[in-house]
C-alpha cells in the first residue's frame, strides 16, 4: 500500500485493493521500488487525468494540494523549474511530472519524451529532485537516481515479461532488452538541502520514472497510457 495516497492534502480518502496473483505455480517477488512503484504509477497518472479533468496544469493542480506537504512542494517547484516547466515544445513532444513520496524521501522528476509516427517513444531529458533528509555522500545519491531512473526506463519502454508452459521465455539479454547506452537520456539530479532524519534513496528513482514518461507521452500524443511496457501500437500516428 506503500505510495498509495500520494502527498496529497485530500480530505477523505480511502485506499482499497483486491489481491491479484498469476496463475498457480508461477512466484512472484519484489522488484526495484517494491510497492511504491506500482502504486505511484497509478496514483501520478491519476492525478494527471484529474488536473487535465480540470483544467489545470498538472504543475498548479499538485501544488494546490500540497499545503500541508513543504518538503513536497519545494522538490515539485525544484524539479519543475530546472526543467523549464511551460516551455513550448516541437509537436509530438511533451513533458510530464510526477510527484512520489517514499522510504522517508520526498521525490519529483520532470521528464522530456518525443513521439514519432510509428509511436516509438525517445527520452531525451529527465530532471529529478529529491529531499531524502540529511545527506552524506551526495555523489552516491545522484548515482542511485540516474541507476534508478535507467532501470525505470528499461521497464517502461522494454520491460515485457512472457510466460509460456509455466516457464519465464525470457533468460538473458539476447531475449530481454535493455536500455542502451544510445538510448539513455540526459538526466539531472538536485539535492534538496534538509536537516530531517535520512530517507531511502535506493527505490524513489525507478519509483518516479514511470508516470512522469506516460504523462510526457499524454503531453505529447493526447493518448492516456495506463499499462506498462509502452506499446508504440497504441501511439502510432494514423496520418
Amino acid at each position: 500500500m506503500d505510495g498509495a495516497a500520494g502527498p496529497y492534502g485530500f480530505p477523505v480518502h480511502l485506499v482499497d485493493y483486491v489481491r491479484q496473483e498469476p496463475p498457480v505455480g508461477i512466484v512472484t517477488g519484489w522488484w526495484r521500488g517494491v510497492g511504491v512503484t506500482h502504486n505511484a504509477f497509478m496514483v501520478e497518472g491519476f492525478i494527471d487525468e484529474l488536473a487535465i479533468g480540470a483544467g489545470k496544469d498538472p504543475v498548479a493542480y499538485r501544488r494546490a494540494l500540497l499545503a500541508k506537504a513543504p518538503r513536497a512542494k519545494a522538490v515539485l517547484d525544484l524539479a519543475a523549474a530546472k526543467a523549464g516547466w511551460g516551455r513550448k515544445l516541437a509537436a509530438g513532444s511533451g513533458l510530464g511530472v510526477s510527484l512520489v513520496h517514499g522510504f522517508g524521501t520526498y521525490f519529483a522528476q520532470v521528464a522530456e519524451v518525443s513521439v514519432d509516427k510509428d509511436g516509438q517513444v525517445k527520452t531525451h531529458r529527465v530532471v529529478a529532485a529529491v529531499d531524502c533528509g540529511h545527506t552524506v555522500n551526495p555523489d552516491t545519491i545522484k548515482a542511485q537516481i540516474k541507476g534508478g531512473i535507467i532501470y525505470g526506463l528499461t521497464a517502461v519502454l522494454y520491460g515485457d515479461i512472457t510466460i509460456k508452459d509455466g516457464r519465464v521465455e525470457q533468460s538473458n539479454f539476447d531475449s530481454y532488452q535493455a536500455l542502451r547506452m544510445d538510448e539513455a537520456p540526459e538526466v539531472e539530479v538536485h539535492i534538496v538541502e534538509s536537516s530531517e532524519a535520512p530517507g531511502g534513496i535506493g527505490e524513489p528513482g525507478t519509483a518516479a520514472l514511470a508516470p512522469a514518461i506516460v504523462n510526457a507521452v499524454f503531453a505529447a500524443t493526447g493518448k492516456r497510457l495506463r499499462k506498462l511496457p509502452v506499446d508504440p501500437s497504441a501511439l502510432k500516428s494514423s496520418s
